[in-house]
């Protein structure tokens, strides 16, 4: 028998490996029955209207066929409210490789409900994209999204946070529940009570099943961090809070990545506080001022030592300090490269190793940017010609960082000889900073960099790509691809994209790279032809044409039928058919 067995378990583990993903609508009136049914690869609708919670137990994809729980388009739009009782999204209970898009997630100001809650049970990679929440500044702890388990590769993308008591709280006071391997971009948090963002300190790593042991770096890049003049009535706090990982042990290496990020107005604390490990680089800091003592960055112990911290190329206007050290970096710490427009002093406290940073007064700023000025759509911190230029700034450094090499709008920063978060001058050729989502930096080919110096390399490279080895069918959305590349002055870097404008983050350039996902970056988890697209850059900064690419048809194999229900008919009877001739070789 345990022939059979191992036969049929064989031909059930075909069955559930080929059954296809379907697409299903739901209403207010049926949405939990249809949660509850869904199987990796589906894809949830929920009409307009509104649903009384999201109740999110055991929702587990796998990390090639994700499931999708999407507002349809159009209003009215799909509203998930809450009341004193129940959490307007409730994350439990092993749910993973689940995606939230497209929601209106209200919290009805009652004070007591959080937007999108995780607790209990292993969860992970969740990704929580283009929601709008509204309605949970109750009290300052009333939370837009929060994470009370321990936890890794959260994706928070596109969405616009309202007046909450915090916007986003990851982890627990007490250092429990960490929040691992995270990417935040272009998210735009509006006039919150206390944080708009928060990830707690970490004590000793609680390591469960599946979580990441390697060093991990948390991306926190393009969005726009506003704070209001609501009332704080538990605490001023800074827009955003970075606190430090494990001392030692799993995680004591990992990094917070801080990125093309607008900071505007705090009043009462400052725009970021960080300890840790931490890299500060291209962001705009802007009206920090608390009695000449309103730092734009403050760096300090906190729950935890500052151990590393780097601060290069970022753009600071009418705050009273740029960067202030409260504490020593423990390992290291370098401050370059920075643009620093304030009332006080570009820098304070305890450091020692800063060089080629601009220092000037916030009433010279027009001398160096074209329009200095906190008016919404009208600000402008592009460098005016001649400026902000010196020497080519030393950036080795940092060549491990995520987007080093690129300024606030994606531009590479060439011979690096700008100072602030802006490799250029004259014409902004970028986003207009505005109380908005930032503009497709990241995920779109970044604009044209400036001319480079004579003599420079301007070509950029050329290459190829195949997929599976150039293979023409895939039963699998996750593939390997084949990369060849040549360029003059060597390859530096790679990114990759399933649409040809949703690009990965920038990764070193290497000649393979296995396990590409076609259902993210662009893709979808439908049958038919997939196409990748990849970039490549050289060492002086040249971006190659996003039309390199490679095409590949994913096939589902369905044993006969389209639908879930008949194929599962199919396989069963398959089945059936074959146990009576598996037993009869088991007669003498």
């Amino acid at each position: 028998m345990g022939k059979i067995i191992r036969v049929l378990g064989a031909l059930l583990c075909l069955f559930v490996a080929t059954v296809s993903a379907e697409t299903v609508t739901a209403t207010p009136a049926d949405y939990q029955t249809k949660v509850a049914a869904l199987q990796p690869g589906d894809t949830l609708i929920l009409q307009g209207g509104d649903y009384l919670g999201l109740s999110l137990r055991d929702v587990l994809g796998t990390s090639s066929n994700w499931i999708t729980i999407r507002g349809a388009e159009g209003t009215p739009p799909a509203r998930i409210t809450s009341n004193s009782n129940i959490n307007a999204v409730e994350v439990r209970d092993g749910c993973a490789y689940l995606a939230i898009e497209n929601l209106v997630i209200d919290g009805a100001t009652n004070g007591d409900s959080f937007g999108v809650n995780a607790a209990g049970g292993t969860i992970h990679n969740i990704r929580v994209e283009d929601c709008t929440f509204t309605g949970f500044s109750g009290h300052q702890q009333q939370v837009a999204i929060s994470t009370k388990v321990p936890t890794w590769g959260w994706i928070i993308r596109g969405n616009t946070v309202v007046d909450a008591g915090t916007g986003i709280y990851f982890g627990n006071s007490d250092g429990r529940y960490a929040f691992v391997g995270g990417l935040i971009e272009n998210n735009l948090f509006l006039d919150c009570k206390g944080y708009n963002m928060q990830i707690k300190h970490q004590n000793q790593r609680e390591l469960v099943a599946g979580m990441p042991t390697d060093r991990q770096v948390t991306i926190i890049r393009h969005n726009v961090f506003i704070k209001g003049s609501l009332p704080n009535e538990d605490g001023a706090r800074p827009n955003l809070l970075v606190g430090p990982f494990p001392n030692t042990g799993v995680g004591s290496e990992d990094m917070y990545e801080i990125y093309g990020n607008v900071f505007f107005h705090n009043y009462r604390e400052s725009l970021l506080q960080a300890a840790g490990r931490v890299s500060i680089h291209d962001n705009i800091f802007m009206d920090c001022k608390l009695g000449g003592n309103g730092d734009a960055i403050y760096l300090t112990d906190h729950n935890g030592p500052l151990k590393v911290a780097y601060v290069y190329n970022n753009t600071f206007y009418d705050c009273d300090r740029a960067v202030y050290f409260g504490d020593a970096a423990d390992d290291d710490h370098f401050v370059t490269g920075n643009l620093m427009l304030v009332g006080n002093t570009g820098m304070g406290g305890t450091f020692s190793n800063a060089s080629d940073n601009i220092e000037d007064t916030t009433a010279n700023a027009g001398l160096y940017v074209n329009n200095p000025t906190l008016t919404w759509g009208q600000m402008d911190f592009y460098p005016k010609a001649g400026m902000v230029e010196g020497t080519a700034l030393d950036l080795s450094l940092f060549t491990g960082h995520t987007d080093y090499a690129q300024d606030f709008n994606g531009t590479s920063k060439g011979a690096r000889t700008y100072r602030g978060a802006y490799a250029g001058s004259g014409t902004n050729p970028g986003w207009q900073i505005d109380k908005a989502i930032k503009g497709e930096v990241g995920s779109t080919p970044p604009p044209p960099p400036p001319p480079p110096p004579p003599g420079d390399d301007t070509t950029p490279p050329t290459g190829t790509v195949s997929i599976e080895g150039g293979a023409g069918t895939t039963p699998d959305l996750t593939v390997d691809l084949t990369l060849s590349a040549d360029d003059a002055s060597g390859l530096a870097m790679m990114r990759f994209s399933n649409d040809g404008s949703t690009w990965s983050t920038a990764e070193t350039y290497a000649t393979s790279k296995p396990s590409w996902e076609l259902f993210n970056f662009g893709g979808d988890t439908t049958e038919g032809e997939k196409t990748v697209y990849v970039q490549f850059q050289d060492t002086a900064g040249n971006w190659s044409s996003s039309q390199i690419a490679a095409s590949i048809t994913y096939e589902i194999q369905e044993g006969g039928s389209p639908t879930r229900s008949t194929g599962a008919f199919g396989w069963l009877g398959l089945v059936l058919l074959a146990l009576p001739l598996l037993v009869r070789r088991r007669e003498p």
